[in-house]
């Protein structure tokens, strides 16, 4: 009845063979349903997954489901329910009101079809547009047709569980598109669409959070290092070494600036205003500009031509679409990485991407001291919580304040420090100590610092930073156990 083919693009060297399942062309299920011909992309390139979705719409075929008849729902309703006439209103003057009319039911396609437009009548990014493409045309609808579901108020919340268990994302993605989903269903409601959302009973996806890794100055300085090394000496469309130049440019330009990679291949010529560029404009109509070191704007100066320039930016030629131009750069750069072997103390290679630049950018100003919320402008985040999430560990004020806060909790409950040189004479056998034994934090491990003269297992309350850096020569070794502070 069903059958699986495979239409292959003109350039296929299987052109002529439907049946042949190993080229990576996509796969469609055609044949004849109700003497009819029915023909239906299997939104896949894998023989098998197509087998399956082959499979399912046979199963539907012989239940009468869709997309080949009724949902067993309308179905039902059209036979068992009688349609019943609302009541007649009456308006405030007394007169008779004919009844409204019944509100018909959405289907799938359509709220999803209104909800895409509403967002491209937003003026939404076309980024943003294509993953929404993607989640609802290309998977949650061609989802519920094989599952039988043709209206929207049919989705429940096992339903909902259903698809999600269907995701091969991980869980990064699979959180982000379950929000998109969220909001598809919150437009439904607030369109009367559905009575109750369905939604609010799904568990959130679980993220574990991998902190922010940039690159030192040791690291940083070994890539540019390794741009000497990048490139075929056979050459190519570009001479060897304004091609090495280029890749320099463009690196030290995310590093110093904080743009991405794909604001950094879209630069324009204008927005290098002496020694600074302007990275926006804010809503106040003030430009804001970051300063970049002057070894950096005279390489933009002296860059070397692209094969097809464009006056108008540094590095892009204008052609096709930026999204071209970065993955072009990210292989790039994949190349450049591999030559410059970063590796962390373990042996383990370290991975590295280009929006580490970025990150860099952002890590170096706040150990410099700059406050987070002016990175936060620089980086050109809607706010700051957004800066916070991502660097929030880089902070040095922050930082200074949880030590001081750590060392002021040493002090709790302690005596005052005795005087280092008591008199003797005034100093009893039996003189009570100053700190109370049974105190179990004042309990220290003995430190050992190798180096110092005559000091090498001293015991150093917690709290006495002065005494560690400076070591008294008078003091005795220890025997390294365990021991308690003792005002002797």
């Amino acid at each position: 009845m069903l059958s699986v083919f495979t239409r292959h693009s003109s350039e296929c060297k299987y052109n002529g063979d439907r049946t042949y399942r190993r080229c990576n062309c996509p796969k469609w299920i055609g044949g004849q349903v109700n003497k009819e011909y029915f023909r239906k992309s299997a939104c896949t390139r894998q023989w098998g997954e197509a087998e399956e979705l082959r499979l399912k719409l046979e199963d539907a075929v012989v239940k009468g489901l869709p997309p080949f008849g009724p949902a067993p729902t309308e179905s039902l309703a059209l036979v068992a329910s009688p349609q019943v006439e609302p009541p007649s209103l009456e308006s405030p003057h007394g007169e008779v009101l004919p009844p409204r009319p019944k509100k018909p039911r959405v289907t799938v396609d359509s709220a999803v079809h209104a909800y895409i437009s509403d967002a491209r009548s937003r003026g939404l990014g076309e980024d943003t547009l294509r993953k929404l493409e993607t989640i609802f045309r290309k998977q949650f609808l061609v989802w519920c047709g094989v599952q039988g579901f043709v209206f929207i108020d049919e989705i429940d919340l096992d339903v909902l569980r259903r698809f999600r268990s269907t995701w091969k994302d991980a869980p990064l993605s699979g959180q982000k598109k379950q929000n998109r989903i969220i909001g598809f269903f919150w437009a439904c409601m607030r369109r009367g669409y559905i009575k109750e959302n369905p939604i609010l009973g799904l568990g959130k996806i679980k993220v574990v959070h991998v902190p922010t890794d940039y690159f030192p100055r040791d690291e940083f300085q070994n890539i540019l290092d390794a741009i000497s090394l990048y490139g075929d000496p056979r050459g190519g469309f570009i001479p060897l070494e304004d091609l090495r130049a280029r890749l320099r440019a463009m690196t030290l330009l995310m590093r110093w600036s904080g743009l991405r990679i794909r604001d950094a291949i879209t630069l324009e010529r204008h927005r290098i205003q002496g020694d600074s560029l302007l990275l926006y404009q804010a809503k106040t109509g003030t430009p804001a500009y970051v300063p970049l070191p002057p070894y950096l704007v005279q390489a933009l100066e002296n860059l070397p031509p692209s094969p097809k320039p464009n006056p108008r930016y540094f590095f892009w030629s204008g052609n096709g679409k930026p999204k071209s131009a970065v993955a072009d750069l990210q292989r790039s750069y994949r190349r450049l990485f591999e030559l410059a072997d970063i590796r962390r103390p373990d042996g383990e290679r370290k991975r590295c991407h280009p929006h580490m630049f970025r990150d860099t950018f952002a890590v170096e100003m706040l150990l410099a001291g700059v406050p987070i919320d002016q990175v936060s402008l620089l980086l050109g985040h809607a706010s700051v919580k957004v800066t916070e999430k991502s660097y929030a560990p880089f902070v040095k004020a922050r930082q200074l304040q949880l030590q001081e806060s750590v060392r002021n909790a040493w002090l709790v409950g302690q005596a005052p420090e005795p005087d280092p040189t008591p008199d003797p004479k005034k100093t009893s056998a039996k003189a009570p100590r100053s700190v109370d034994p049974k105190a179990g934090w004042q309990l220290i491990r003995s430190v050992h610092r190798p180096g110092v003269t005559g000091d090498e297992h001293r015991h150093i309350a917690p709290y006495d930073s002065g005494r560690a850096h400076k070591p008294d020569s008078n003091s005795r070794p220890s025997s390294g156990r365990i021991a308690r502070i003792n005002d002797r």
